[in-house]
């Protein structure tokens, strides 16, 4: 493994820590005040567009997509260090069009959709211009089994037609969300994991219902937001399913794998910019006759932070390394270990950083707050730690089953 920057990343990196602190960090407070009032709360905040806009002037758009004619031509590994810059901010991946739900879905069609579906949904995406959702997790059954999901896609000659409810599904709510991709049953005969399926479904489609805006923490994560959808008889044309029928689960496991290498560098950028946060509270902040740096509790904090976050950064450089030398299959036991390992790591860390900036921590006026509830809340996307555990677990006592009986 060979961890160090290429001419090309290094470029890049240095290109994007200038414009984060040039423009995304400055640009944070006008994009909250803009979806404080009830009124403005699911509209776009100019600042973004204005932001994207400079973002692409600069060359600085599309970086994901490893394996790919669409994207910057970076490998898992190298786009790794720059989403963890973008994950300093809770903005910061939407300015380059590098953000989730629509990183996963581009990704999908383009190695899954037509050159149609390409033409329709994934140019537009690229773009900027408009923004998609993933429908997977259903309120009726544990999803995080995703053999319970009960959504029905049925054929009917020409058409497929859907019938189920599901909720969490990111980006719904946003007025710029124009497609989804949905995941539901289209053989409940079959055997268990090849009974699911993915299909395109465009938002205006007549009987899809967004339900309501579900609440993190009291948040409901305006504009973008994650919606509760009710799908009743909806007729899509046939040619949207995605691969065939019964293969939702290879798509998935193609979907996911890469988006949390995204969300676990993300993470580390979060906790990383907490770190820096709590060193210069601790620095200006006085307690009991002495700087807050001087107590011994403070600085166990920070030097634990940064060895956690240093751990976590590595893990998931490794992990990204191996999904780009052997694909994600052989990936597999390391990007469960980081999907348990960055949410809690940057949980911990922004934490511990909200304690030391007092009541402040817990209010609107710092990144903490939101930054804590967004690293609890990756706990439970894509697969909660016990489902990433498990499947962990499995692979370990087959293969020391396997060395022991050799």
């Amino acid at each position: 493994m060979d961890f160090e920057y290429s001419d090309k990343v290094r470029e890049l990196r240095e290109r994007l820590i200038a414009f984060m602190e040039a423009h995304v960090y400055p640009a944070e407070e006008t994009y909250f005040a803009h979806i404080e009032p009830e009124a403005s709360r699911w509209t776009i905040p100019p600042i973004m567009e204005e932001l994207k806009a400079k973002a692409r002037a600069e060359g600085l758009w599309n970086l994901f997509l490893p394996e790919s004619d669409y994207g910057a031509g970076l490998t898992n590994l190298e786009y790794a260090p720059l989403a963890e810059i973008m994950g300093r901010s809770l903005i910061g991946a939407e300015v380059f069009n590098c953000q989730a739900p629509d990183t996963g879905n581009m990704e999908v069609i383009v190695r899954y959709g037509s050159e149609e579906h390409k033409k329709q949904w994934l140019e537009p995406l690229l773009d900027g211009s408009i923004r998609s959702g993933f429908a997977m997790t259903e309120p009726a059954v544990a999803s995080s089994d995703a053999t319970n999901i009960q959504c029905r896609i049925e054929r009917d000659g020409d058409d497929y037609v859907i019938n189920g409810r599901k909720w969490w599904t990111s980006g719904a709510m946003d007025p710029r969300c124009k497609i989804l991709i949905v995941m539901g049953k289209t053989d409940p005969d079959a055997d268990i994991h090849h009974q699911q399926s993915m299909i395109l479904v465009p938002m205006d489609t007549p009987g899809v219902t967004r339900v309501r805006p579900l609440k993190v923490f009291g948040d409901d994560d305006a504009p973008h937001g994650h919606a509760e959808m009710l799908f009743e008889n909806v007729r899509v044309p046939a040619s949207n399913l995605l691969l065939g029928e019964g293969r939702g689960f290879e798509i998935a496991q193609g979907r996911l794998g890469p988006g949390r290498i995204h969300h676990c560098m993300r993470l580390i950028g979060a906790a990383q910019r907490a770190l820096e946060l709590m060193c210069n509270r601790a620095n200006s902040r006085v307690a009991f006759g002495k700087p807050l740096s001087a107590q011994g509790s403070v600085r166990e904090d920070i030097a634990r932070s940064e060895c956690e976050i240093e751990q976590a950064r590595l893990l998931t450089l490794k992990a990204a390394d191996r999904m780009d030398r052997h694909g994600n299959k052989v990936a597999r036991d390391l990007i469960a270990m980081i999907k348990v390992v960055a949410p809690q790591m940057a949980q911990t860390v922004i934490d511990r950083a909200m304690q030391v900036h007092g009541g402040g921590g817990l209010s609107q006026d710092f990144v903490l707050a939101r930054a804590f509830a967004y690293a609890r809340t990756l706990r439970l996307a894509d697969g909660p730690d016990q489902v990433h555990m498990m499947s962990l677990s499995k692979q370990l006592l087959r293969k020391y089953r396997t060395e022991g009986e050799s």
